[in-house]
């Protein structure tokens, strides 16, 4: 995978048959021991908005001006920061149903963080068609979560989260279309399973992470929505079941940080454009602990990227190319892929003069004999020329099975929306994305 990223940009000056010298500069030792480090528990799994987060980016800096890189980021340094604002459920907040303290994060949920006081009658609905004979709006509604469709399909990918995301925001969209003043949710058997899971992201108490108030990759449901274990049932089923609730949200700005590195060209005309290689360096902190182990290290999400672009640097240093090479390690990616929106917004070089983005995201686990390759069949490809150079690169170099079946865009994973190049793609900037995808430990 390092060998096909590395040799796209190499190919137009290398003889037919021949590998791209840099190859020889990429040491698997380096990569292991690179990887190694960044993905330990020294570094605390480097979540977003966290010092964790900024230690693991001023390493990779150190690391890519150790191997000649040069800074690109803002004034004349490494790094690009930006603010990432986050918005968290106040821990004071309280909920209680029929004369019942429940306690926040253990009996009930609050899915976005708002400011709502409740003191209402609760309005029990068995079913949507309740809607139409019960008076819905204005008031605080309940009912049993009802599953999402469609369903997704088991073997998918953090399948409890999709899941409960999935039929939350369908069902909580309908009360609120209806009119409801605030809604409370039931949790059937597949949702309890999912809270009491090890699936990370189901974690509201975390509350959202924007930039920019862009609220594009949150639910922002406008209203208070409580889920709560399925045992509380029956209590709001009650006549005269009465919520009483003070929801209050509090919001921080934290920094985060884009780490952008270069190496110029030895063409006189074409060293003005730079191939912008792409990966993420932030993964999921502390969290639910997995046999004793509360901290979730990211060595393949994305560590493995991280280190190979590090690889590819030093490559490039020893062996540079005719284009320049711009590479950006991104912040808070795992938070809504916030770090390569801000620099495909912000970036530190003219746009018009990044010619394509080589995006990787996990790249270190599976087979080794094959790769899934992504933006190379439409509507996700947006330049022919990009996705001939990836498949000419592997011909010459890895020579991998080429796995396009996540680049379907009907694909239930989404797979390509959920990496970096969306960002640059919606500017319009050609991009490719290299994945070994998913496999059990994912995050």
């Amino acid at each position: 995978m390092v060998g096909i990223l590395a040799s796209m940009q190499l190919q137009a000056q290398i003889p037919n048959g021949s590998l791209p010298p840099a190859l020889s500069a990429i040491r698997q030792q380096d990569l292991r021991s690179d990887l190694f480090f960044l993905a330990s528990n020294a570094m605390r799994g480097r979540r977003a908005g966290t010092i964790d987060e900024l230690k693991g980016a001023t390493w990779i800096a150190e690391q890519a001006q150790k191997a000649g890189l040069q800074p690109a980021g803002d004034n004349g340094t490494f790094f690009q920061f930006f603010p990432i604002q986050r918005v968290v459920v106040d821990a004071n907040s309280h909920i209680v149903i029929d004369g019942k303290h429940l306690v926040l994060w253990q009996d009930a949920w609050v899915i976005e963080p708002i400011d709502a006081t409740l003191n209402d009658p609760i309005i029990w609905l068995s079913s949507f068609a309740d809607t139409v004979t019960t008076k819905v709006p204005g008031n605080v509604v309940a009912m049993k979560i009802s599953p999402p469709a469609p369903m997704p399909p088991a073997w998918m990918s953090l399948w409890g989260l999709r899941y409960v995301f999935a039929a939350i925001e369908r069902q909580a969209g309908i009360l609120k279309a209806r009119g409801a003043k605030a809604i409370i949710l039931v949790a059937d058997s597949a949702t309890d399973a999912a809270l009491e899971s090890l699936e990370h992201e189901l974690d509201f108490e975390t509350g959202s992470y924007e930039i920019d108030n862009d609220h594009r990759y949150t639910l922002n449901l406008g209203l208070p929505v409580i889920l709560v274990h399925e045992n509380e049932g029956p209590v709001l089923q009650q006549t005269g079941a009465v919520v009483q609730a003070d929801i209050r949200s509090d919001h921080f700005t934290s920094p985060s940080v884009n780490v952008v590195a270069k190496v110029n060209g030895t063409d006189p005309t074409l060293k003005k454009e730079f191939v912008l290689y792409s990966g993420h360096h932030d993964h999921e902190g502390v969290g639910q602990p997995i046999a004793g182990d509360s901290i979730w290290n990211g060595a393949d999400d994305n560590g493995s990227v991280c280190v190979a672009m590090l690889a590819i640097g030093r490559a490039f240093v020893k062996y540079p190319g005719q284009r320049s090479v711009l590479f950006v390690w991104h912040g808070s990616e795992e938070r809504g892929l916030i770090g390569s929106r801000w620099y495909a917004e912000h970036p530190t070089v003219n746009e018009e003069n990044i010619t394509a983005v080589i995006n990787g995201d996990m790249i270190g686990r599976n087979n080794t004999d094959s790769a899934a390759l992504l933006g190379v069949i439409r509507p996700h490809r947006n330049s022919k020329a990009l996705a001939d150079a990836a498949y000419r690169a592997n011909q010459l170099t890895s020579h991998f099975k080429i796995d396009t079946t996540f680049d379907d865009p009907k694909h239930p994973e989404y797979w390509y929306y959920r990496s970096d190049h969306l960002s640059y793609a919606m500017v319009g900037i050609p991009v490719i994305f290299f994945t070994s995808l998913l496999h059990p430990e994912y995050h």
